[in-house]
Order: structure tokens, then C-alpha cells, then sequence
């Protein structure tokens, strides 16, 4: 009994330095770290991410996987589309952002982020009352 419960030990021990891991590779990558700022105040679909960089919607599609698999973001289907947004309760996204606070590239961003997400809230349509 003392054996396994070493081996479950171990296994935890390695799941967590494997979520770790993930949670740094997807961090160590630039346009990333800017998806993720992106993303500090409003929900966006792919293709709104795919608009502010001059990269494939492909290779947008591969950093949203990485950074999903990493725990740091989660989609939701919307009718015809997929948004992203941060997973708030998150540890490493309130580090993140702590550090996107003080770093020079990373603030106009998350500026535009903000006035994305005040924009959607404003243009949401009245709803009849039928």
C-alpha cells in the first residue's frame, strides 16, 4: 500500500511539472504574451485576434491551442463562433498581468482591450420587449 501511494506521489509530482511547463512554454512566446493581453478585458473570437497581428489565422489558431492546453485561456461556442477569453481564477493570468502592467509593450494593449470591451458593452442592441 506504502508503494503506491509513493507512485501516486510521483505521478502527481510529474503532472504538476508538466502543467508547469506548459504554463511556461506558452508564456516564453511574444505574440502570446500579447494574445493574452488582448484578451485582459473582453472576450474575442479568432478573428478578432487574428486582426492586430500580421500572422496567419493558422498560426493564431496554434498559439490559442497552446495557450488553452496551458490552462491560461478557455473558449466558448457563440452561436457561429468561438470566443477566447482568460480564465480569470488563474494564478499565472494575475502574475501575467501584474507583469503586463509594468512592461511598455504589453500597456497599450491591454488599453485597447479595455476600450474594446467598454465598445462591445455600449453597442449591445436594446432588446425588445415582444
Amino acid at each position: 500500500m506504502e508503494d503506491a501511494e509513493h507512485i501516486s506521489d510521483a505521478e502527481t509530482a510529474v503532472g504538476a511539472n508538466g502543467a508547469i511547463q506548459r504554463v511556461f512554454e506558452a508564456l516564453s512566446s511574444a505574440p502570446r504574451r500579447k494574445i493574452l493581453a488582448y484578451l485582459a478585458h473582453s472576450s474575442l473570437t479568432a478573428g478578432e485576434i487574428a486582426a492586430r497581428f500580421d500572422m496567419s489565422k493558422p498560426s493564431i489558431s496554434q498559439h490559442l491551442s497552446i495557450l488553452e492546453t496551458a490552462g491560461l485561456i478557455a473558449r466558448e461556442r457563440q452561436g457561429q463562433f468561438i470566443h477566447y477569453s482568460l480564465v480569470e481564477n488563474n494564478l499565472v493570468n494575475t502574475l501575467n498581468g501584474f507583469v503586463q502592467d509594468v512592461c511598455p509593450v504589453s500597456r497599450p494593449i491591454k488599453k485597447e482591450s479595455k476600450a474594446l470591451a467598454v465598445g462591445k458593452v455600449n453597442a449591445k442592441p436594446a432588446r425588445s420587449s415582444d
